[in-house]
């Protein structure tokens, strides 16, 4: 059973930076990739970020593309989002992913119980 644990979230003003990380235990040679979703309030869960596990290609929302980087650590089996010029848009809970089935409408089978990025302007 693949395990995923958010950690980093907080309260930072407009234009800060966060790193938030997603420890994921319980994956297996099968699991290709691991994304990043969000979901503000009264709003649906959307995409944020993607990255492979081999090779690292990477894959990002047009809304954070050049202001968040993904990136990995295979041998913490740890994915890393780095958020760069936070704007108050950004502020939801944002959650992590493995293999999601479906990363349009953010369907997928495990998920982490999120963690809260509340940027102030």
């Amino acid at each position: 059973q693949v395990q995923l644990v958010e950690s980093g979230g907080g309260l930072v003003q407009a234009g800060a930076s966060l790193t938030l990380s997603c420890a994921v235990s319980g994956r297996t040679f099968r699991s290709v990739a691991l994304g990043w979703f969000r979901q503000a309030p009264g709003k649906e869960r959307e995409f944020v970020a993607s990255i492979r596990w081999s090779g690292g290609r990477t894959n990002y929302a047009d809304s954070v593309k050049g202001r968040f980087i993904i990136s990995r650590d295979n041998a913490k089996n740890t994915v890393y989002l780095q958020m760069n010029r936070l704007k108050p848009e950004d502020t939801a809970v944002y959650y992590c992913a493995s293999d999601p089935t479906d990363w349009a409408r953010a369907k997928a089978d495990y998920w982490g119980q999120g963690t809260q990025v509340t940027v102030s302007s």
